[in-house]
């Protein structure tokens, strides 16, 4: 079977709006390669991926794509990277997919402030899957005061890692204004940017964060997830198509739940690594180190470090005790009824 060597195919703003006109219309998405991105047979569908499709943060999708999880339980499932979450959640709305992974902050901002009609469908990961990169030589990332009149790097303009840089100002009780913000690329090339000093570190996925402290000794890791406990990582519908397409996001849950309880249980995680290497070929994936040091620490946000507790189920106190973070931070406006914006029912009955 051949190998996928991806490459960066995010829609720009032409091909979103081009895609937003014909949204009423039928097939729409090309997947980032209709084999290894995209599995065969089955309903056909997309998932939106607000992440370049080459890391290991997308470890659930692209092994329930390799491992036929997606395909055992009757579906067909592109991969379509898009530019950040904001463009995920904009595509979603206009009805081109029903399904996309983005962070509980956006989906609450979305919902508070706009009364867009979001629904979180399952809660993939207990905390933080994103790191801040900087340069120990040059200026160390150790608390929020650190941040203060510098410029971190964000791949969009107000997504989540835009807001999780506010929220760990926040916690502190520094205006989220007095740390600039760039929108810079995610691989670890960016470094570069750290190292001229135009930007103080860059947010970035846990595998680019192992594969740049394995590639460079100067490189330091900034945790957010000991500041912010909102940042977490919730699959999300339309209140809409959670009920025009239920069948089809009850069977993509089902692919997804197979997928992480085939990685928890996977104690070495030679077999997951074995089957992703048989469909893709990226940089932190074909190194050993990196992949399983990211996978671990990946595995450790999906189970909450309780592997006993059911996967992918929201729960209450902790979803309401985010949008109070995200409240008291001023990032979403108070007054909403967090609660009524999830909604276990299309995960499967274990």
């Amino acid at each position: 079977m051949p190998v996928t060597e991806f490459t960066s195919s995010a829609l720009d703003r032409r091909s979103f709006l081009m895609m937003a006109v014909a949204a009423a219309g039928a097939p729409l998405l090309a997947g980032c390669g209709s084999g290894a991105a995209g599995s065969s047979g089955g309903k056909k569908t997309t998932f939106l991926s607000y992440l370049p499709l080459e890391t290991l943060s997308l470890a659930p999708e692209l092994l329930a794509v390799a491992g036929g999880h997606f395909a055992k339980h009757g579906l067909d499932v592109k991969l379509q990277p898009v530019k950040g979450s904001p463009q995920a959640m904009q595509t979603l709305l206009a009805g081109i997919s029903p399904i996309t992974r983005v962070g509980q902050i956006d989906v609450m901002t979305a919902v508070a402030d706009t009364g867009q009609p979001l629904v979180n469908i399952g809660t993939l990961s207990r905390g933080s899957s994103l790191r801040f990169v900087y340069s120990k030589k040059r200026h160390p990332l150790a608390k929020p005061q650190d941040f203060v009149g510098q410029t971190m790097g964000v791949p969009s303009e107000g997504g989540t890692s835009d807001k999780v840089v506010s929220l760990v100002l926040a916690s502190a009780g520094i205006d989220p204004k007095q740390t600039k913000r760039q929108v810079v690329g995610l691989t670890p090339g960016t470094f570069n940017l750290v190292e001229q000093g135009r930007i103080v570190g860059y947010v970035v996925s846990v595998d680019t964060a192992n594969l740049l402290t394995s590639k460079n000794s100067d490189v330091g890791l900034f945790d957010p997830g000991k500041y912010v406990k909102s940042d977490q990582q919730v699959y999300v519908t339309t209140k809409d198509a959670a009920t025009k397409d239920a069948q089809t996001l009850t069977s993509f849950m089902a692919g997804i739940h197979d997928a992480v309880a085939a990685m928890v249980a996977d104690q070495s995680l030679d077999e997951t690594v074995k089957k992703l290497r048989d469909e893709y070929s990226f940089a932190s994936l074909n190194d050993d180190k990196v992949a399983k040091a990211s996978l671990t620490m990946l595995r450790n946000s999906w189970t909450g470090g309780d592997p006993s507790k059911p996967l992918l189920v929201t729960d209450k106190a902790v979803w309401t005790a985010g949008y109070k973070e995200l409240t008291s931070a001023g990032v979403a406006k108070p007054g909403g009824d967090a609660p009524s914006w999830f909604d276990n029912g299309l995960l499967p009955k274990t």
